[in-house]
């Protein structure tokens, strides 16, 4: 039984997404609820990029500049 739970808890580690972010360069249209996207926006200072979060019907976004590690990031373009 110890066995498998460490094997259970290996595989959860193993499974979680890379720490790395894509940075769009234009903020997308659709945005789920609560989903997060990273736009290279001229709103935001050096070194910085402006994070988007989708809200629910009747809210606004919120988006807010945040400084994200050039190893972090990649660059990508966004598809409406």
């Amino acid at each position: 039984m110890r066995m498998l739970a460490s094997v259970v808890v290996v595989s959860c580690f193993v499974a979680l997404p890379c720490s790395a972010q894509t940075i769009l360069k234009s903020e997308p249209l659709m945005l789920a609820p609560y989903e997060v996207a990273f736009v290279m926006d001229a709103s935001c200072p050096s070194g910085k990029v402006l994070k988007v979060t989708g809200a629910i019907r009747g809210l606004h976004r919120r988006k807010a500049c945040v400084a994200l590690g050039g190893e972090q990031a990649s660059l990508a373009t966004a598809t409406p």
